[in-house]
């Protein structure tokens, strides 16, 4: 889309930030910049599985392989265990030579390119311990398609292995600045195989994702306040959901899709409204003289968790989505915000600050149990991927801006690195694609 006028400054502006402030007064472009990924940590339970290279992986021009090896391990359920040879799916596994290198579980595959250009990408899962023919699958997919081919192989292998559904072939959507320009990408899970939905010299926060997948809201500063917009991700179309007087931010879709929550100032302080998904006349729920913002739905739609000052400094509460019922939910620290429910609403994740740094918190809403999960100091935007095993989030290391993957133990971590640009606001995509 064209530029947008430079404006004077344009400061960083996240969540975190942005409730500091109000407390104190087309189409998709061509792909991003590819990423590594650096896994860090070990876990306590984890399956040591062989997935060695493709046969012939080389026509499908990407490493099939290495995507599904980074893919489990970034789950923090499996540990790879290297292995020289490539592995077909039609191969005979010596497994007790495998059961030898300590190895539980086997994967080996191949690449074809047939007649027509499509890459035809097959693979066999076996169970080295009792020496079983765990099955396969076959995925012939246009070249553009090998990534996601890949990261389907991996979602297949976890949930056989687990009896959970994987989540490598969802996606992903943050903003990055490079230099005075914002992008919003929809990516990959792993940060790869970006595009940009948006691009602009005015800055991006808050992006949300619909429930079916097929939308996104967000907020952005083109009309030099906060306005918030949703854009249908097949075809690039933009609608403003809410450009009311003052301040409009913090877009969350209730669980059905109906419904869109969100924070307004247009009666004067920063308010809770919620709003048909397709428009209209906005419908206050809050009715407090404090600070209320960052709204997000429980799973069941019922509850709805916000941050608000109404105890003299910002933490996190729960009232019905209908309105009414306030309760506080956090009490360890004397500053928490950015609520994240789990899809099984048994966990709440959150931002604390603690001696002037922000960290990660996740808390068992059973119990109260609060555990603070990152040693980084500048953390923000906690989302939770589809499946709950796993945290995304954005963080401030040696200067830069990145995004860190976590399992809710802290214990396995994967920084996402870019070559140039600073990386915040990260929200985990539905299932489906």
């Amino acid at each position: 889309m064209p530029d947008q006028p430079q404006a004077a400054s344009t400061p960083r502006l996240s969540r975190r930030q942005l409730l500091a402030a109000t407390a104190a007064s087309g189409l998709a472009l061509p792909a991003w910049a590819q990423f590594r990924v650096e896994i860090a940590g070990v876990g306590t339970a984890q399956m040591p599985i062989s997935i060695p290279s493709f046969l012939n992986e080389s026509v499908a021009g990407q490493a099939v392989a290495a995507i599904v090896k980074a893919d489990l391990e970034r789950s923090g359920q499996f540990r790879v265990i290297d292995a020289a040879a490539p592995l077909s799916e039609t191969s005979q596994p010596a497994f007790a030579d495998w059961r030898a290198r300590n190895v539980d579980a086997l994967a080996g595959g191949s690449a074809t390119r047939l007649a027509d250009g499509r890459i035809d990408l097959r693979f066999k899962l076996w169970d080295v311990v009792k020496g079983a023919d765990l099955g396969g699958e076959s995925h012939a997919v246009h070249p553009d398609d090998v990534r996601l081919a890949a990261h389907r192989i991996a979602d297949t292998i976890y949930q056989k292995l687990t009896g959970e559904r994987g989540v490598f072939a969802t996606r992903m959507a943050y903003v990055t600045k490079t230099g005075g320009r914002y992008r919003l990408l929809i990516t990959d899970a792993d940060g790869e195989g970006g595009q940009e939905s948006l691009t602009s010299v005015e800055p991006i926060i808050s992006p949300a994702w619909a429930p079916d997948g097929k939308e996104i809201a967000y907020v952005s500063f083109e009309a030099r306040k906060a306005v918030i917009w949703s854009q249908n991700l097949s075809t690039g179309a933009r609608r403003q959901l809410a450009a009311f007087r003052g301040s409009n931010s913090a877009p969350a879709y209730s669980p059905d899709g109906s419904q869109i929550a969100m924070t307004l100032s247009r009666e004067g302080g920063s308010q809770l409204f919620i709003i048909n998904r397709n428009g209209g006349e906005p419908r206050r729920l809050t009715q407090s003289s404090a600070i209320d913002t960052e709204p997000v739905f429980s799973p069941d739609g019922r509850s709805i968790y916000f941050v608000s000052d109404r105890g003299g400094a910002p933490q996190i509460y729960r009232m019905s989505s209908s309105g009414g019922g306030v309760e506080r939910v956090t009490f360890t620290g004397s500053y928490n915000i950015s609520p994240a429910i789990s899809p099984d609403g048994r966990t709440l994740a959150y931002i604390t600050r603690t001696s002037g740094n922000f960290k990660l918190c996740v808390m068992d809403l059973a119990s109260g149990t609060v555990n603070q999960i990152t040693d980084t100091l500048d953390d923000e935007s906690p989302s939770f991927s589809p499946n709950g095993r796993l945290l995304v989030y954005a963080t401030r290391s040696g200067g830069r801006e990145s995004l860190m993957t976590t399992t809710l133990d802290g214990k396995i971590k994967a920084k996402l690195i870019a070559s140039s640009a600073d990386m915040r606001e990260p929200t985990w995509g539905p299932f489906g694609r």
